[in-house]
């Protein structure tokens, strides 16, 4: 046979490949072709057994349970695996969303209006210590427990600065930024961060001396829009064997004081200590109706044994009238005036997951799904000058019109206040007080009451806009909102920025450049990716 025969007979094969198969078809025997090993074995589809429990679990906000679903889930057990899955669905038309953890409050990372392939990484979890250079390696699919619980394993005095949920991707929370209680004495899970392993859309792995300009974006800037992060190494932290929390509740009607009060002083206090304030219905009901009080509570944490905690609070919160022997105390109710526990710093994680502190430490571990689904939509806001009274008032009235809202504030100040704006893509750095995380949640999915519980919230963000951040109103990508403006089909730049620009302010000019770099086609895309720097894509 002629070589010209020969290339006819090949042409003509692979036309056939493409005709006879199905896009899904043509995926797996893709697979196949780039595959050493038979990953198919951890590809599962939507006939496949346990597609629908890996689907459940990576849902934690399950708004989008039935709104769609990946033609495949890609659970690889080994780095090697991610590759051919990367380069067939380059290859298919098919789009990749990449889950660590689940907490994605638009579901960014399992659903998509095109075909699409959910990369799930939870089976990517080693954690590597090395307690002599202060280090830890963790591969991207573990959770911020299953990292917190290795670190407390290995030492009683070091920890990591990240999120207080411990059911969280380290993949999505530390790519976000990573806001937690310990940033104000060592910053963010992001600043944090000392090398990286990143797969990009070629199905190359990059670390940060291989790419330091991608090695700036995917800390803070999301690094689904950028590639396949593989894992972090993070630096350790120091802390003492033991750390004080304590939570004050307070009725709001009679305490507004109190609360203007935080709100002035919790970004100037010693950064060892961190005060959140959160604002809800049903915090400490003194025998009043749940369903119309609005209350509010104070959560703290000090980097030291509570005989350092005391001094401070009777210098700065007298009014939370909290006592050496009140942390000390067994049996505290639920909705106690004031509670407070001197533990090692590792309980302190349990504590603020709204966990006893004497729990196992295996809690950290669990990966069940939940059986009481819990539907919410949250977004978010910087303050940068303190809150008026008749601010105060409109929240407490908009408060009682709903049945399960929420409002959390998170104190800046101390290290937070050390780092430039551009140092990584995270900007909201120094001037601003705290930010404000918006949250509501209910139980009935139906379009009618996710449609009401949904315009609840655009009403109350609508009524904040005179007290908060302006030029432009920021917000925190890791409370991910579409309200703020999503990407069009022509994945413009320009009208990317419109979004952009609240999370990252003048950082997305430079997040968009590194895009065209390492994605000029813009593969890994979704409704709030960072898009090549260009008028259109």
């Amino acid at each position: 046979m002629g070589s010209l025969q020969i290339f006819s007979v090949l042409f003509f094969s692979l036309f056939l490949a493409k005709c006879c198969y199905s896009k899904e078809e043509y995926f797996v025997q893709c697979l196949s072709k780039y595959s050493e090993i038979n990953i198919t074995q951890n590809i599962y589809t939507p006939g496949s057994p346990i597609y629908s429990s890996i689907l459940e679990y990576a849902q934690k906000n399950p708004r989008w349970l039935n709104s769609s679903h990946p033609n495949f889930i890609a659970s690889p057990k080994e780095e090697s695996e991610i590759r051919p899955v990367i380069l067939c669905s380059k290859k298919t038309g098919l789009q990749i969303k990449i889950k660590s953890g689940g907490h994605d409050y638009e579901g960014i990372s399992f659903r998509s209006e095109s075909p699409f392939v959910m990369l799930d990484l939870g089976n990517l979890n080693k954690i590597k210590i090395d307690l002599k250079e202060e280090t830890i390696w963790v591969q991207t699919g573990a959770t911020l427990g299953q990292l917190y619980y290795a670190i407390a394993k290995k030492s009683k005095v070091h920890a990591f600065p990240a999120g207080v949920c411990f059911s969280v991707g380290t993949g999505g929370i530390i790519s976000g930024g990573g806001l937690g209680a310990l940033m104000r004495k060592f910053g963010l899970a992001a600043d944090n961060v000392v090398d990286a392993r990143v797969m990009d859309v070629n199905g190359k792995i990059l670390d940060r001396k291989m790419n330091e300009d991608l090695f700036w974006a995917i800390r803070g800037g999301g690094g689904a829009s950028f590639g396949v992060i593989l894992a972090w190494k993070l630096k350790l932290v120091r802390v003492p064997e033991k750390v004080t929390v304590f939570t004050i509740r307070r009725e709001l009607e009679g305490n507004l004081t109190l609360l203007r009060k935080w709100e002035n002083i919790a970004h100037q206090l010693p950064e060892d200590l961190f005060v959140r304030a959160f604002v809800q219905k049903g915090v400490f009901s003194a025998g009043n109706d749940t369903k119309n009080h609005v209350g509010f509570y104070i959560q703290g944490q000090y980097i030291g044994p509570v005989d350092e905690l005391i001094p401070l609070l009777n210098q700065y919160f007298p009014e939370f009238n909290l006592e050496r022997k009140d942390c000390f105390k067994e049996n505290i109710t639920a909705d106690a005036e004031k509670e407070c526990f001197e533990v090692p710093w590792i309980r302190s994680v349990l504590y603020f997951s709204w966990r006893n502190p004497n729990d196992s430490l295996e809690v950290l571990l669990e990966k069940s799904i939940p059986t009481h689904k819990d539907y919410h939509k949250g977004t978010s806001d910087f303050v940068k000058t303190p809150i008026p009274e008749s601010g105060w008032e409109m929240v407490e009235k908009l408060f009682r019109e709903e049945e399960r809202p929420q409002m959390v504030f998170e104190p800046f100040g101390g290290k937070m206040y050390e780092i430039s704006e551009s140092e990584i893509p995270f900007p909201h750095r120094k001037g601003n007080l705290y930010t404000i995380q918006y949250f509501v949640s209910w139980d009935d999915n139906s379009e009618s009451i996710s449609s009401q519980k949904i315009g609840w919230i655009r009403k109350l963000y609508k009524e904040m806009e005179p007290y908060v951040a302006k030029s432009p109103r920021s917000a925190y990508l890791n409370y991910r909102d579409f309200g703020l403006g999503t990407n069009e089909e022509d994945y413009s730049y320009s009208k990317a920025k419109i979004w952009g620009e609240k999370y990252f302010k003048g950082n997305f000019e430079r997040l968009a450049k590194v895009k065209s770099k390492v994605d000029p086609k813009n593969f890994f895309r979704s409704e709030q990716s960072v898009t090549p720097y260009q008028l259109s894509y």
